[in-house]
């Protein structure tokens, strides 16, 4: 447990009343709303459907709420779109930084499985080596012309603002060109700290500090780096509005102090609750996957609990849920050693990745 905090449980509930839980933070009593004991019900139940749809499990869950609206895994890693930047991005293809980085980036700014394979079916090989500015803008200029969105909705991508002539994506295709010429991906490598690769990114501009924790996040699930996940969070504005529900008095400053607490102490709450939690083959929730719980049972709690407001005043889960045809198969960063334990139906062909 992180230094200068300590939880403390307290059964301060009975039959028919809320259920609440005092932890002491920093030398104060905190007292928590019935959406922290959701928060842990929610992480327990959104993995037991992830390993539900990998056994082809039906229903993968009774609970409407969960089955009704799109909810991220547990695990970041474990979602569609990360599979896919894990195993078709960062480990296929030229793992020198330069190359490693350009992908990884790319891929981001548009965080669309689609929008990659539409630039890798114009180009073959997507890489820094052959990048042309203008031919990638030209493909996209196109795309959006027929109708095709290149951007994610998980994300709100900024653009370069008022005054400017660049549509979004020129000016992100510019902003990377900016990047590798500026040695980033290099400065990125040598660095230490997950938090001073945080810290290059968010000095660039368009980059906030959201976009920089999850894009040196996904940088990290590479072999440019090798930080541990325990070191450093922030905090989304998704994350806040569900810290501020399951812990209404809190002061929003100290989310990443309140993230490594719940953090640091998540078998405490599974066995205070009663939960058997099905872990990713023995790896623990990291303080990214913690982050993310929040950001998600903000959006679980508009429907289970709409009496408690967070700071956005949301009150609407927008995406429904839409079953994919093909089912995932699974491949995480080596360095995490959990690969060998997948059962082999579940695992991605070693063929298809540069390992």
């Amino acid at each position: 447990m992180s230094t200068g905090t300590q939880l403390k449980l307290s059964a301060a509930f009975a039959d028919g009343e809320r259920r609440t839980t005092a932890i002491r933070f920093a030398g104060s009593e905190v007292t928590t709303s019935e959406v922290f004991d959701t928060y842990w019900q929610f992480a327990a139940e959104r993995q037991t459907i992830f390993f539900n749809r990998l056994e082809n499990k039906f229903p993968y869950t009774p609970d409407p709420i969960l089955s009704t609206f799109k909810f991220t895994n547990a695990y970041r890693a474990s979602d569609r779109v990360s599979q896919y930047l894990i195993r078709n991005v960062a480990y296929t293809g030229d793992q020198t930084p330069d190359e490693l980085f350009f992908r990884i980036i790319l891929f981001k700014f548009f965080n669309k499985i689609e929008t990659w394979e539409l630039l890798a079916k114009n180009f073959g090989e997507v890489n820094y080596r052959e990048f042309n500015l203008e031919l990638y803008n030209h493909v996209l200029d196109e795309a959006l012309r027929k109708g095709v969105r290149v951007y994610s909705a998980a994300y709100i991508m900024p653009s370069e603002g008022a005054g400017t002539h660049c549509r979004k994506h020129s000016s992100h295709l510019r902003l990377l060109q900016r990047m590798m010429t500026d040695g980033v991906p290099t400065k990125i490598a040598e660095m230490r700290s997950m938090q001073d690769a945080f810290l290059l990114l968010r000095s660039y501009p368009m980059i906030g500090d959201f976009l920089a924790f999850q894009f040196v996040t996904d940088l990290n699930y590479s072999t440019l780096t090798n930080f541990d996940e325990m070191d450093f969070v922030v905090a989304g504005p998704g994350a806040k509005d569900g810290l501020r529900k399951c812990f209404p008095t809190v002061d929003l400053r100290e989310s990443a102090e309140f993230i490594r607490l719940v953090t640091d102490t998540q078998e405490e709450h599974f066995e205070r609750l009663g939960i058997s939690f099905n872990s990713l083959w023995g790896r623990r929730l990291q303080l990214i996957d913690c982050q993310n719980l929040f950001c998600e049972v903000d959006k679980y709690s508009r429907r289970a609990h709409p009496d408690i407001k967070g700071t956005s005043g949301r009150t609407r889960i927008k995406q429904h849920f839409v079953p994919t045809p093909s089912p995932l198969k699974l491949f995480y960063p080596p360095k995490w050693k959990i690969n060998d334990q997948i059962p082999v139906a579940y695992r991605a062909s070693s063929r298809s990745v540069a390992t």
